[in-house]
């Protein structure tokens, strides 16, 4: 069985492409975790969180279990003065939570996203919307243009809790938000744009 150390975390921002990483190593280490923002509208974005593995020290490099990471990489489209809920987010419609090419979710390790398994491997993340709810859709098929939905390849629908932002947020934002020392395992994906906060828990299994 793996085991892994709580990370302490610290943020650095930049302007570049959206990344947040988050290791788990050693109790003694210090794991930096960095933000960086694409300004290009339309640009690909991504969030990213590893989780290293502790071994014993002296432990050859050979003998270390590989990192596991879990990443999403989404179009980011800026809403320029347009209605985002109910206009760039439809209303009960499926939604390609971004731009362009559709946002992808690439994990190493088997997850849990609000109570729902998402076993490792390549998936393609969408959304149902309303103006009370919020649902994020894994949908085993990949590779393909944001707007070609097949709901028969459909993995699972999970609800995130909605909350109403009282500053618009003008680009649309993903995350993967580590919970720390207190659930070195687990986190918050989170999707913001306009007043729409949408966030659900995850945790990892590997």
């Amino acid at each position: 069985m793996i085991s892994f150390a709580a990370p302490r975390v610290t943020f650095r921002a930049t302007v570049a492409v959206l990344s947040l990483a988050v290791g788990l190593s050693t109790p003694a280490s210090t794991v930096a975790a960095q933000t960086r923002w694409q300004q290009a509208p339309s640009g690909r974005a991504t969030t990213e969180v590893t989780f290293a593995a502790v071994v014993p020290q002296g432990t050859p490099p050979a003998q270390r279990p590989a990192p596991l990471t879990v990443k999403i990489d989404y179009g980011q489209p800026h809403a320029r003065g347009r209605a985002i809920a109910g206009g760039l987010v439809p209303n009960g419609e499926v939604w390609r939570l971004g731009a362009n090419n559709a946002t992808s979710l690439t994990t190493a390790v088997d997850l849990d996203i609000g109570g729902q398994r998402v076993p490792k491997g390549e998936y393609t993340l969408f959304a149902l919307a309303t103006p009370t709810s919020f649902h994020l859709i894994v949908n085993k098929k990949t590779g393909q243009w944001g707007t070609q939905y097949d709901a028969t390849m459909d993995l699972v629908r999970i609800p995130m809790q909605l909350a109403t932002r009282t500053e618009s947020n003008g680009a649309l934002q993903i995350s993967l938000e580590p919970a720390g020392e207190s659930a070195p395992l687990g986190g918050t994906l989170r999707v913001r744009w306009g007043t729409i906060d949408a966030t659900v828990g995850y945790t990892a299994a590997p």
